[in-house]
């Protein structure tokens, strides 16, 4: 079974989805194969795995317990020079406001990849 996160697809509500968009994917680019998730099933059939299954499952998260990874995600597009660090300090601003008022809303989804072996 494979287990992973496409880092592309990390879902956040805020005021500003473009540059919730621009810190996503800077994030993504940081990470050595970001997309390797949603190519499960294909790089399974290119080894001869049959009975290939694929199945997501998305953890949504809205307590203020995220802070530190959407934290992250912002200082992470700063320090590649995605977004300024005005844009980083007013983005993690709007999100604690979101977490202080119960408004904040983060959605992970995980691929599950299955498959028989080739004999």
């Amino acid at each position: 079974m494979l287990l992973g996160q496409d880092w592309d697809t990390i879902v956040i509500d805020s005021d500003d989805p473009a540059l919730t968009r621009t810190i996503v994917h800077a994030r993504a680019d940081l990470t050595t194969a970001p997309r390797a998730a949603r190519r499960y099933r294909n790089l399974l059939l290119n080894s001869r795995f049959s009975d290939v299954t694929v199945e997501v499952r998305t953890g949504v998260f809205t307590g203020s317990a995220m802070l530190l990874l959407l934290t992250g995600l912002a200082e992470a597009a700063c320090s590649t020079g995605a977004i300024t660090r005005e844009q980083k300090d007013t983005w993690i601003v709007e999100q604690r406001a979101r977490a202080e008022t119960d408004r904040l809303f983060l959605a992970l989804p995980m691929f599950m990849a299955a498959a028989t072996a080739p004999e």
